[in-house]
C-alpha cells in the first residue's frame, strides 16, 4: 500500500476531531458518506440551514475550546456599529430601507490573520475534506477557504450581558462551530433566504430589525455543533448571553471564487483600529 501524500495525512490526523461514525465526511463515496451528504444537501435546500449536533469529538472539543481560550487575551474587545450589510448606516434614507439602521455589539473577536497555522482550529479549517463537504452540502461544484486575510477564520468570544447585532455576511457559505455554550441565552437567530443578490423581502427584514422575532428561526445548539447557513442571504445574529462563562464561536466562510477579499472599510468596520493601522501602514 503507497503511503498517503503529506496533505492527505494532514487531512486525516485532522479529521480525528470530528466524530466520523455519526458524520462520515471521511468518505462521502461510499453509500453510507452518500446518504449522509445527500440528507444534509436536502435539509440545506429545503430549510437554508444544516446543523451537526456533536460533530467535533468530546475529547477533541475540549482541545479547541482550550485553545480558543488561551488566544482570546491577544483579541481585541471590539464595539461593531454598521447596518446589516456592513456598511455605516444612512438615517437619510426612506422609511422602510433597512440600511437606515445602525446596529451595534461588543465582542471579543480574533480575525484570520491573529491565528496560527499551526493551531488546531485553523487546519481544521483549511482541511480539503472538510471544505468539500461544505461545498455539497451547499449545492457548490467548489469552494475555497476564503482569500481575505482578516475574515476567513474568526473566533469570536460574546461575554455574559452581549450579543450580536443582526447582519449578512460578505460571503455566502458560512460555517460555525460552537466551541463553547453559554450558561444560557446566546441562541443563534436568522431569517434564512431572506434575499438573493437581486431582491430582498425587506418588510420581513424591517419588522426583524424592529424587534418581531416571530418568522426567525433559532434551535438549540450544544459546544461541539457544526451548524451550515448561507450567511450571505440569512439575516442573522445572536441573542443575549446569560449566565458567567463566554459563549466562543469559530466562524469558518468559504467562497466560490478563489482569493476574493473584502474592502477596506468592511474590514475597518468589523474589526477596527488595529486592521485600520495594519492597511494604513500599507498605503
Amino acid at each position: 500500500m503507497s503511503q498517503l501524500s503529506s496533505p492527505e495525512q494532514a487531512d486525516r490526523e485532522i479529521l480525528s476531531l470530528i466524530d466520523l461514525e455519526r458524520y462520515p465526511i471521511a468518505d462521502m463515496e461510499s453509500p453510507g458518506g452518500r446518504a449522509f451528504v445527500e440528507r444534509c444537501a436536502r435539509h440545506m435546500k429545503e430549510h437554508g440551514w444544516c446543523s451537526l449536533d456533536g460533530f467535533i469529538r468530546p475529547e477533541a472539543l475540549q482541545e479547541l475550546a482550550g485553545e480558543a481560550t488561551e488566544l482570546l487575551p491577544g483579541a481585541a474587545q471590539l464595539t461593531i456599529t454598521r447596518n446589516i450589510y456592513g456598511h455605516a448606516a444612512d438615517a437619510g434614507l426612506p422609511a422602510g430601507n433597512p440600511a437606515r439602521h445602525e446596529i451595534s455589539h461588543n465582542a471579543l473577536q480574533l480575525a484570520d490573520d491573529q491565528i496560527g497555522t499551526d493551531t488546531l482550529v485553523k487546519r481544521l479549517y483549511h482541511c480539503a475534506v472538510l471544505t468539500e463537504f461544505v461545498a455539497r452540502v451547499q449545492g457548490k461544484s467548489r469552494l475555497f477557504v476564503s482569500g481575505d486575510e482578516f475574515q476567513a477564520l474568526n473566533i469570536v468570544a460574546l461575554q455574559p450581558g452581549e450579543w450580536q447585532g443582526w447582519h449578512y455576511d460578505h460571503d455566502e457559505c458560512v460555517v460555525t462551530l460552537l466551541l463553547q455554550s453559554a450558561d444560557a441565552g446566546g441562541e443563534f437567530l436568522f431569517l434564512p433566504n431572506c434575499r438573493t443578490r437581486e431582491t430582498e423581502d425587506t418588510e420581513m427584514v424591517e419588522r426583524l430589525i424592529g424587534g418581531d422575532t416571530s418568522a426567525a428561526t433559532s434551535f438549540g445548539r450544544s459546544a461541539g455543533t457544526l451548524t451550515m447557513f448561507r450567511g450571505e442571504f440569512s439575516l442573522h445574529g445572536v441573542s443575549r448571553v446569560e449566565g458567567t462563562r463566554p459563549r466562543i464561536t469559530a466562524i469558518f466562510t468559504y467562497d466560490d471564487v478563489p482569493n476574493r477579499v473584502s474592502t477596506d472599510d468592511i474590514n475597518i468596520r468589523i474589526y477596527g483600529e488595529r486592521v485600520e493601522r495594519i492597511l494604513n501602514e500599507r498605503a
